[in-house]
């Protein structure tokens, strides 16, 4: 159920990261949510935050790729390495950004919709 609710989270954090702030939020809260319990939750959040944070950096650095060429030659790679890097803000800060916003939307789905005992 685990891996259920990190692959479906990943999937809504890929269409709602565009969101700021709420987009992670609520997708680590779906993720949660699947999850159950609170453990589960903050893990299943974190986990689906930091693949989103991961897709979102290959993400900009496609659109910095595109930019670059569309001018031929030295200035159209230039162009394109810094934009692509000012648009990723690097995959440490994404990954952070995603992860902990997952993180804390995990935590309350998994609070919303506690595990059961077997």
């Amino acid at each position: 159920m685990l891996l259920l609710a990190v692959i479906i989270g990943a999937v809504v954090m890929a269409i709602l990261s565009s969101i700021p702030v709420l987009g992670p939020l609520l997708a680590g809260f779906v993720a949660g949510l699947i999850a159950g319990g609170i453990g589960r939750g903050l893990l299943a959040g974190f986990l689906s935050g930091t693949i989103g944070g991961i897709i979102a950096v290959i993400v900009f650095a496609g659109v910095g790729g595109i930019f670059g060429g569309l001018l031929a030659g030295a200035p159209g790679a230039a162009v394109g390495g810094i934009s692509g890097a000012v648009l990723g803000g690097g995959i440490l800060l994404s990954t952070l950004y995603f992860g902990f916003l997952g993180l804390v939307g995990g935590a309350f789905g998994g609070l919303l919709r506690p595990r059961r005992r077997r």
